[in-house]
Formats: structure tokens, sequence, C-alpha cells
């Protein structure tokens, strides 16, 4: 049985009552640099005119055939993915999203959309190859980002990336820039959404080693250690700098960053494990030097303000 964090529904109005999962500038959970990169694309104009267009043109393109071409879930369809999906909603406080499994040998998920409709996809080979607490926190971390109010940022630089939007050619690099730098940082944001939904630290650890692996044959011979020491024979060589080109943290840096998140005060308190625990300025502080790529070259929020901020970026921003 999965180990969600499940609150009964008085717990839940009255969270969303009195925003406790909030705070003034964001989500209680949130990354510090995720949210102070989202609050400067306001002042970054090819990032703001790269996301609206793209949007703008793509999004009923997209939803159209998404009904033509997938099965979306609900109580009648998938119920067994439906109670997932409404978990995590639950657990977040957010509605229940609207989600569509895909056809696909590559096991991934998405979100798409608006701020005021999006839609989650899951392709299905996640659902084969992932039990369901790894379902739940892969599931919980699109749904973060639906939270934290990334879905057209996450939507342009996936169309952008995809070459969709030549015609944007003369904005799509520098929102490009910028977007990738943003969306490694948003993936941490997301990964804690998702342990909150998991609530188990070794299920979601083992959702990242089986997205590197992809192999239902192996995946009993798996061994989380030595996956993390695999990486750190890298680390000292010139060509640990190619995640500079990444839209994703390495999925070794994501395992620690979320076991640091473990350890906080606020996920104790979800999880009903007592009081104690690192606060989340802590927590971010370490985060910020397990996912830097250059040691102490890792942009601190207040430098990523300015049109010219960040560095290129990679191939796709699924999950």
């Amino acid at each position: 049985m999965a180990k969600s964090i499940d609150l009964d529904f008085g717990g839940y109005l009255e969270k969303k009552k009195t925003g406790s999962w909030g705070r003034d500038d964001g989500v209680r959970y949130a990354y510090s640099a995720d949210a102070a990169m989202l609050r400067s694309f306001q002042r970054i104009r090819p990032v703001e005119m790269a996301a609206a267009a793209v949007v703008r043109t793509s999004h009923e393109m997209m939803r159209s055939q998404l009904l033509g071409s997938t099965v979306k879930v609900g109580p009648r369809q998938f119920k067994s993915i439906y109670d997932i999906v409404s978990d995590c909603a639950r657990t977040l406080t957010v509605p229940v999203p609207t989600v569509y499994i895909q056809n696909s040998p590559v096991p991934n998920a998405y979100t798409y959309g608006t701020e005021d409709d999006s839609f989650i996809v899951i392709h299905s080979a996640l659902i084969d190859h992932f039990d369901e607490d790894e379902l739940r926190f892969v599931i919980g971390h699109e749904v973060g980002h639906i939270q934290n109010k990334h879905v057209v940022y996450n939507t342009a630089l996936m169309i952008l990336t995809q070459g969709a939007a030549v015609f944007l050619a003369w904005i799509a690099q520098p929102a490009l820039v910028a977007l990738r730098q943003w969306f490694r940082r948003a993936e941490i944001t997301c990964d804690r959404a998702g342990l909150l939904c998991c609530g188990d630290l070794e299920a979601a650890s083992r959702s990242f080693l089986k997205l590197a692996t992809g192999s239902h044959k192996l995946y009993p011979e798996m061994n989380i250690d030595a996956f993390l020491e695999q990486f750190e024979e890298g680390q000292n060589s010139i060509g640990r700098l190619g995640e500079a080109f990444a839209s994703h943290p390495y999925l070794p840096k994501r395992i620690h960053a979320l076991r640091v998140f473990a350890e906080s005060e606020l996920y104790r308190e979800a999880k009903g494990l007592g009081g104690g625990g690192l606060d989340m300025e802590e927590v971010d502080r370490r985060t910020s030097e397990i996912i830097q790529i250059t040691k102490g070259r890792e942009e601190p929020a207040s430098e990523l303000e300015g049109p010219g901020a960040g560095v290129a970026g990679e191939k796709g921003n699924e999950e």
C-alpha cells in the first residue's frame, strides 16, 4: 500500500483556508532559487513574449491532439491512476488536474497548458515500469508544477526546444537561456512536491534509477548507493560542465537534494515524525551546493534578474 500523506477533508479545507502550505512569496516547500527566477521573468521581456506567444498558438492544438490520440483518466476509466492523482491534488491542495495516458515506450510524464487550463500527460511505459509509490512520486511531481505556477513556462520551454516556434527565432534563444536555467531549479521544487505526495524516499529514489535504466529485467539488481558513487567519478573532469546545457539537474544530484529535503522540519511535520529537522533556508543552502555545476558558480537568485542571465540548455523538459 502506498504511503501517501493523506489529509482528511477537514484538514484539507483548513489548509486551503489558512494557506498553511503557502507563504507570502509562494509555496512553503518551493526551492527559493526557483521562486526567485519566476519573479524575475516578469522583467525579462524575451521570456514573457516567448511564453505568451508560444502558449497562445499551441495550447488548443495540443489539447485537440490529446483528445484524439490519448486516453483521458477519470473515475470511470483508469480509476487506479485517477485515485493517485486525486490523492496528490488533495495533499498539495490544488484541484484535481486533467490527466491523459499516451502510448509511448519511454517512461516519462509532463505537464502542459496554461495556469487556468493545465493537464498532465503520462506515458504508458511509466505505468508499466513503476510501482504505486513510484507513480505517486512522479504524479506528485507533475502536480507540483501546477501548484507552483510553472506550467506556462514549462510549455514554452518544451515548444521552443522542439523547434516548433521558428517564427519566434529572434526571441527564442534569449528565452531558452533563461528558461533552461530556471527549469533546473523548478525540478528541485517539484521533486519535493512528489516526495510530499509519495511519502517514501526510497520509492522516490528508485524512480530516478528506473528513469536512468529503462529495463524491467535489470530493476531487481538496481543499487542506489552504487548509482550515486558512479556519478562522483566524473565530477573532477571538465565533462561535468555539460550539465550547464541541460534543463534538468543530473539524476544523482536530484536524489541527494531530495535526501536533504527529507531531513527538513517541513517534511517531518508533513509525515507526522514530530519536531526537529532543518529549516527551509538551510535546506536550500545545502541544495544549492549539491546542484552547482562549478564549485562556487551556481548563480544566487539575486544574479538571475537581468535579461542576460542564464546558461544554454538541452533537448527537453519532461520529468
